[in-house]
């Protein structure tokens, strides 16, 4: 089982938590996006190895949405932080 350092609740196990989707993936910002534009953003992801960024929710405590590091190969968790943490310059 994975544990999971919320910012709000510290180290709790991965069960208390819900995956959201991917934290590096940009929203389209504009309200005229072309349907190509939201079409890109919603279908169209890449599923690279390695470190990624992940917002996840914490759904059984305290309902805080949270940003965690991962290595999506060996399921590490390297660093987590606050929804618009810096996470990947804040890893020690």
């Amino acid at each position: 089982m994975l544990l999971i350092k919320c910012p709000w609740c510290g180290e709790r196990p991965e069960t208390e938590f819900t995956y959201k989707g991917d934290a590096n993936t940009k929203r389209p910002t504009s309200i005229q996006a072309s349907n190509k534009d939201w079409s890109t953003y919603i279908f169209l992801r890449k599923n690279n190895k390695g470190l990624h960024n992940e917002f996840w929710q914490h759904t059984s405590s305290c309902r805080q949405f949270l940003k965690v590091r991962r290595n999506v190969v060996t399921h590490e968790i390297l660093a987590t932080g606050k929804p618009n943490d810096d996470i990947e310059s804040n890893m020690s």
